[in-house]
């Protein structure tokens, strides 16, 4: 059986501007209201509202409610997986002028990437655990080594909770600005929670480019001798 029809459906969906507008501003890992996600891709309340419904009925958004209020989120990381790929596929492609902007070398530096680390800060700490054997990074997928494991604990990353997750423990995610493996799977994203509660990293607003603090470059270069 061809999965052709099915690649086509979610291609169109992602394909419309406005609509990978909303995506790539989930791609964080917050949930947004309508009018956030109207904001960010620059369209009506009402062109918004038919997108949205649109996404939810590709389950590739789902919507929550608090209070009076609904707000919507990628429907899991394998969404999040999906668009990073295409932004590193894309950038394979012909070369389009785009003057580059502040936000540009903020993303580059630190990111979300979905619910882990990307950018210069999410391939540092991937280069830093592989090479002290602490994580090992394959094609296809990733381990932490028991060093790895003692370590992480030090640090308070709760790898009991991210094993009993229902989804790949450790894997590799290539990062689309830095052509270059960072941490994804559970493992990544109980790493970047830590170091969220422990305030190293601060999330910016509006969009998914992180704000390294004073603790946070102290604590990187303790742990994992990166000066960032």
């Amino acid at each position: 059986m061809s999965n052709a029809p099915q690649i086509a459906e979610v291609a169109a969906l992602v394909g419309d501007p406005a609509r990978a507008s909303m995506l790539c501003a989930l791609l964080g890992g917050r949930a947004l209201t309508a009018t956030e996600l109207s904001f960010a891709a620059g369209v009506s309340p009402q062109t918004t509202s038919g997108h949205l419904a649109k996404l939810s009925a590709a389950n590739l958004l789902v919507q929550m409610k608090q209070g009076r209020h609904r707000y919507y989120r990628l429907s899991g990381p394998q969404v999040g997986q999906m668009l990073e790929g295409i932004m590193s596929v894309a950038l394979n492609a012909p070369p389009r002028f785009q003057p580059k902007s502040r936000v540009d070398d903020q993303m580059r530096h630190a990111r979300t990437c979905y619910d882990h680390f990307a950018g210069v800060l999410g391939v540092g700490l991937a280069d830093a655990m592989t090479t002290r054997d602490l994580v090992v990074l394959g094609a296809e997928g990733g381990e932490v080594t028991p060093a790895g494991v003692e370590f992480l604990s030090r640090l308070g990353v709760d790898l009991s909770a991210a094993r009993a997750k229902r989804r790949v423990f450790c894997r590799p995610c290539l990062d689309w600005t830095e052509r270059r493996p960072h941490i994804g799977g559970a493992v990544g994203a109980a790493l970047a929670q830590r170091c969220l509660d422990l305030k190293w990293v601060e999330r910016m607003r509006d969009h998914r480019a992180l704000i390294i603090t004073p603790a946070g470059r102290r604590g990187f270069q303790e742990y994992f001798a990166l000066s960032i």
